[in-house]
């Protein structure tokens, strides 16, 4: 099941996959250098109300007021759409199941750290090439309407006095995630822009990217209400998992995998759950045997595809293709620890040096007459 399907039975509306093209049409990269006409507006939005102050705020208290609604870094996730977190995730750090992975700044390679160091040469830089002035917007934002009020925003800084763009959204990119960029601004990161628009009532956004440390290109995004809107029902559909502590969808991902080791982390001895009466379960059960049978096949087909290259290859550290190339080599001798004879000779050294590794639960197939 692709995450749009699963969006759709998860929340019961029209999956998000046939407005991302809209999405992606509200984005276009603009030339550094040039400054635009501005364009006046009649209509005035309405104000995001500031739920807190964050000046004096440190990142632990921050992340607390986080967890009153869904944030603008939050909004993929919420939607099933953030390639890094899934919603089972979230769910368990909003309702307290999980901390937040606070990286450990003093070590100087945690990503956190360099994003906050380089933010304002980011910044910047946008100033320069584009004339347009920015300030630091201190405060958590909340929608203006009470029943988006589960909507937060954290602005890096508002674009002052310009009438097309009002929004500066600023990301260091690394050598890993810059392969997300290649063709514009990510899916994520367009849900993240479009929901402070939501709450602001903002109509465009600038994003500055500085990728891998060398290169910055400079996107705008403008407000899209269609999106918005089902931005909006899969953000609520999400909260109310939250507000009645009931688990969302989950998906393939490894963060998926964490948070049920931790959501579950211990079977109840001898328990049983009986789900043969329950059809979509038995439905799910089928399906995993069906591909596990697949899997068995692409893996044996696979293997025998190695086998060939490697009897071609026969003492040639590398071969190449029109295609590419593999390579087989032997890897280093190695000496380990003999710990079994060790502990057999001198039992006592496993008292005195005890090392307790946590067990985790193994998934295992058991099909009928296999």
């Amino acid at each position: 099941m692709n995450i749009n399907t699963q969006i759709q039975n998860t929340l019961n509306y029209p999956p998000l996959q046939p407005y991302l093209p809209n999405l992606n049409q509200t984005t276009q990269q603009i030339e550094v250098g040039t400054r635009r006409k501005r364009i006046s507006r009649k209509t005035k939005a309405p104000v995001a109300k500031r739920l807190a102050n964050t000046k004096q705020m440190n990142y632990q208290q921050w992340l607390e007021v986080r967890k009153q609604g869904i944030g603008s870094s939050d909004a993929a996730t919420a939607c099933g759409l953030n390639p890094y977190m899934s919603m089972l995730e979230l769910w368990m750090i909003k309702t307290g199941r999980m901390q937040q992975n606070i990286e450990d700044e003093s070590s100087g390679y945690a990503p956190l750290y360099w994003g906050k160091q380089l933010e304002p040469l980011v910044a910047e830089y946008y100033s320069m090439h584009t004339n347009h002035k920015v300030r630091r917007v201190n405060a958590v934002l909340q929608h203006p309407d009470e029943d988006k009020h589960f909507m937060l925003a954290n602005l890096d800084y508002a674009v002052v006095g310009n009438e097309e763009v009002q929004i500066l959204e600023c990301k260091t990119v690394g050598e890993y995630g810059s392969k997300l960029w290649r063709d514009g601004v990510p899916l994520y990161v367009l849900c993240q822009v479009q929901h402070q628009l939501a709450v602001t009532g903002k109509q465009a956004a600038h994003i500055c990217a500085l990728i891998c440390g060398h290169e910055t290109k400079i996107f705008k995004v403008t407000r899209n209400e269609t999106v918005i809107q089902h931005l909006i029902n899969a953000e609520r559909h999400f909260w109310q998992c939250v507000e009645s502590d009931i688990p969302p969808s989950v998906d393939a991902s490894d963060s998926a995998a964490k948070a049920l080791q931790q959501l579950y982390p211990e079977q109840v001895p001898l328990t049983v759950e009986d789900l043969t009466q329950n059809e979509q379960a038995n439905y799910l059960f089928n399906q995993l045997l069906e591909e596990r049978h697949k899997v068995e096949q692409h893996q044996q087909y696979f293997d025998e595809l190695k086998h060939q290259l490697q009897m071609m290859m026969k003492e040639a550290e590398r071969a190449v293709f029109t295609g590419g190339s593999v390579t087989w080599k032997k890897s280093q001798d190695s000496i380990s620890l003999d710990s079994k004879s060790l502990l057999k000779q001198y039992p006592e050294y496993l008292q005195q040096f005890p090392q307790t590794k946590a067990g985790t639960r193994r998934f295992q197939i058991y099909p009928n007459g296999g």
